[in-house]
């Protein structure tokens, strides 16, 4: 890490972000595997109840994005982040509550209302950075952010699992709401008691100013040409997100157990890719990391495709895992540094479900798919698709400094 990244380490804002960002995983993990299998053994592995689980995870984000990207702008992003971290703890005490009594399907609601007041928190988090960190370190801020998220990807599952397994459903919930509180509470200490004067302005109408997110986006260069590559990586990793298990079975000839081994490898390619996002933030525009970062996922997709060794395949995948940290990163600096504060919610709420869209489309094309082509065939046509994002970003490649497009108004 440089010496610029240990004075932002520093920098209260920071701290409270990444303190209630370490909390918040904690909690997501938990929760999500101790729901996932709590339906299992409740159903008895019944694949309707199973994917509703994922249902509940990802449906707000396509009905609640936008909706709570335009409340972030509308909103103080502090109190916003506080109170949807509150009222997560509370949904989860009283689905707690609601199980004790012996209604177990409630559990799908701890996991649809804190997915939905997820998309009010995210977008304001992000607002703070914009709000309380200089641009020229805006990237370096996202890449300890997102070291954060790449340590709970391979770690997150491991403790979710061990705490269901050992302590049951009701500590597994009690867990998850202490957690959300305790990143409230980080918020509340750490965060400057006050917001910037500009977050004091009069909002107009709900739909005018979702209208106005609407013509932002596409009146700037930058932010259409970033929704296309949002666009084309969803597509590209929605074709194999399903597709792990045939890899093993049928290129690699090995039990479907060893699926294990390459979300290992993929893990551990993602924390080492979070600590070299970090000492290149400082070094690369954020259009070349998110270049370098989807190249080499691109490529890393490819090499699995056309794998039968093991090993190759084991390292394609922490090729891949060793990508993601620069691509979040670098989408995320672009997004801030190419929008007005007052816009970042909007803009968030629109580029985001454009990526989660699109990879939910293509999963649930992926079995169809895997009938009509070979396996080797989508991988490729995966990386592809990586490589098409890549041209949408060539245009800005050579920018040496994506905020001075603040100075023209949309």
């Amino acid at each position: 890490m440089s010496k610029s990244g240990f004075m932002l380490l520093r920098t209260p804002v920071v701290q409270a972000i990444l303190l209630s960002g370490v909390f918040l995983q904690i909690g997501i993990w938990v929760r999500n595997f101790a729901v996932l299998l709590y339906v299992v053994e409740m159903t008895g592995e019944d694949p309707f109840a199973v994917s509703m689980v994922s249902v509940a995870e990802f449906a707000p984000i396509f009905l609640f994005s936008f909706i709570g990207g335009t409340f972030a702008d509308r909103w103080r992003p502090k109190r916003t982040m506080i109170w949807c971290e509150f009222l997560s703890a509370l949904s989860v005490f009283a689905v707690l509550l609601t199980l004790i009594t012996g209604s177990w399907q409630a559990i799908f609601f701890t996991m649809f209302f804190s997915a939905i007041l997820s998309q009010f928190s995210q977008p304001s988090g992000l607002k703070l950075l914009k709000l309380h960190v200089a641009d020229d370190q805006v990237q370096e801020a996202m890449s300890l952010y997102q070291t954060v998220f790449s340590v709970f990807m391979v770690f997150g599952p491991i403790v979710g699992t061990f705490i269901f397994q050992n302590f049951g459903i009701y500590i597994s919930l009690v867990a998850t709401g202490l957690a959300f509180l305790l990143s409230a509470l980080a918020l509340l200490l750490l965060l400057p008691q006050k917001d910037p004067s500009e977050m004091t302005r009069v909002p107009s109408a709900l739909w005018t100013e979702m209208v106005e997110g609407v013509r932002y986006v596409l009146a700037k260069r930058s932010l259409t040409l970033l929704g296309a590559c949002f666009l084309a990586a969803g597509l590209g990793l929605g074709i194999i997100q399903p597709l792990g298990v045939f890899l093993v079975t049928e290129r690699l000839g090995l039990p479907k157990e060893s699926l294990q081994w390459l979300l290992t490898a993929y893990g551990i390619g993602t924390i080492l890719g979070g600590f070299l996002t970090m000492s290149l933030a400082n070094r690369l525009t954020p259009q070349k990391l998110l270049v370098f970062g989807m190249f080499f996922d691109a490529l890393g997709m490819g090499i699995t495709g056309v794998s039968t060794a093991p090993w190759l395949t084991v390292m394609s995948h922490l090729i891949s895992g060793l990508a993601l940290p620069s691509i979040v990163t670098g989408i995320n600096t672009m997004i801030l540094q190419n929008t007005e504060t007052a816009f970042v919610g909007r803009v968030n709420g629109i580029l985001n479900p454009l990526f989660t869209g699109a990879m939910v489309l293509t999963m649930s094309l992926a079995g169809p798919l895997k009938q009509m082509f070979p396996l080797v065939a989508l991988y490729i046509a995966s990386g592809a698709c990586f490589f098409i994002g890549i041209l949408f970003i060539l245009p800005l490649y050579k920018l040496p400094a994506v905020a001075k497009e603040l100075s023209s108004q949309p």
